[in-house]
């Protein structure tokens, strides 16, 4: 079964909406960075817009876009320990900003910035089966 993990901090005392703001940004990364990477312009004298070709592999596509959207909302206690994460999807081969997404908030509300203006907040990995995303998942509760 394919699922998707999202790791939250807890320290940053995120109110309930910007927590979800935040998981949300974490958990459409991985379609949204297809998306900017592909996009072409189509248009004529009536009508400008954007167009974009994606392509899944057969189980991603069967097990979870077009099966259940299994989503976890898991929570770091730090930034130290949700930069573990990223430590621990690399040591397993996992690629930055293909196979998880590291959500930088700019700040503008209710965050203190921390680098370069900006809050690390959450990693979202993208969907993959069950068995090699809970190697990561099992080291995180559920955000509660």
């Amino acid at each position: 079964m394919y699922k998707q993990i999202i790791i939250a901090r807890k320290d940053l005392n995120m109110s309930a909406g910007k927590l979800a703001a935040q998981v949300s940004h974490a958990s459409m990364a991985f379609l949204t960075n297809t998306i900017r990477n592909e996009w072409y312009f189509k248009g004529n004298e009536y009508k400008t817009y954007y167009s974009v070709e994606l392509d899944f592999e057969q189980d991603l596509f069967e097990q979870w876009i077009d099966g259940e959207f299994t989503k976890c909302v898991l929570k770091a206690k730090n930034k130290s320990q949700l930069l573990k994460a990223k430590t621990l999807a690399e040591e397993m081969g996992m690629t930055e900003n293909e196979d998880f997404f590291c959500i930088y908030d700019n700040c503008h509300t209710e965050l203190t910035p921390e680098d370069n203006g900006r809050t690390l907040t959450c990693i979202g990995f993208k969907p993959m089966d069950g068995e090699v995303i809970d190697k990561i998942g099992k080291k995180f509760q559920l955000y509660s």
